[in-house]
């Protein structure tokens, strides 16, 4: 099974079948409960059909933009390629990859309809994943109009940013969290850390962010307990994989 399905109403199948051959996708003919599978088991979706059937079938299984497989539908004449979910997450994309079958690519996202970048753009041309993600709708917004300047910071480094900042940082998938007492030496907490990603099977490559807080950095009871909001707060899918948990003088959570 690919990432990518071509949905299809049975008398459009010739056509269905020449689009998933040159995308090396999967090839499916429509059903009621289709697209909730396709949500489940696929990041790219495409459906040859009536637009109005495809935002009737997925408007209930909506929930994250981050999360959500992109969704292009094309026009029964294989016309039209217009991304409906994901614009930025892959369906601008996908669309354009259509564009190599003749199709036209109808891109209704504020930036990339105007030829400009957005952040999710970067971060896939970058390979990095956006910490701060409630922030793209301001730089985003702001890209519309003018250009935004891109830093690239090289490690190490402290980078202090405001809500209007978007940070991206290596491609990986698990925040960590981490609060300690007063005067822990680097050592033990690197030990408490090493300790906490094996237990749960997770690799040092896989960690994009370490998070801390420093706000009332000497209330000690406060430190620890923020350790496990510091990771869901910049983690991607806003799940704990594991809850805050004390290692002698450390607190460490992971979320993904």
């Amino acid at each position: 099974m690919t990432d990518t399905v071509v949905i299809t109403l049975p008398y459009f199948r010739p056509d269905a079948e020449r689009i998933a051959t040159f995308l090396g996708a999967d090839i499916a003919e429509y059903t009621p409960d289709l697209f909730s599978v396709a949500f489940r088991d696929r990041k790219r979706i495409v459906a040859l059909m009536s637009m109005g059937i495809v935002v009737r079938k997925i408007a209930p299984l909506l929930d994250d933009k981050w999360t959500d497989p992109a969704v292009v539908v094309i026009s029964p004449d294989c016309r039209y390629a217009v991304p409906l979910l994901g614009g930025h997450h892959g369906a601008n994309e996908l669309a354009h990859e259509l564009a190599g079958l003749g199709l036209v690519p109808v891109i209704t996202t504020a930036t990339e309809s105007r030829g400009r970048d957005s952040v999710e753009s970067i971060a896939g041309r970058t390979g990095t994943a956006v910490v701060n993600r409630d922030s793209t709708r301001a730089v985003n917004a702001a890209l519309i109009r003018n250009d935004v300047p891109v830093h690239t910071i090289e490690e190490p480094a402290i980078v202090l940013a405001g809500p209007g900042v978007s940070v991206l940082v290596k491609a990986g998938e698990y925040s960590v969290g981490i609060g300690c007492r007063k005067g822990v030496a680097k050592d033990e907490i690197i030990g408490a850390v090493r300790t906490a990603l094996k237990e749960n099977g997770i690799h040092e490559k896989d960690v994009f962010i370490y998070a801390t807080t420093v706000k009332k950095i000497n209330e000690t009871g406060l430190a620890e307990a923020v350790s496990a909001l510091c990771a869901l707060a910049t983690a991607k899918k806003k799940k704990l994989i594991m809850e805050k948990k004390v290692f002698g003088r450390v607190t460490v959570a992971i979320a993904c």
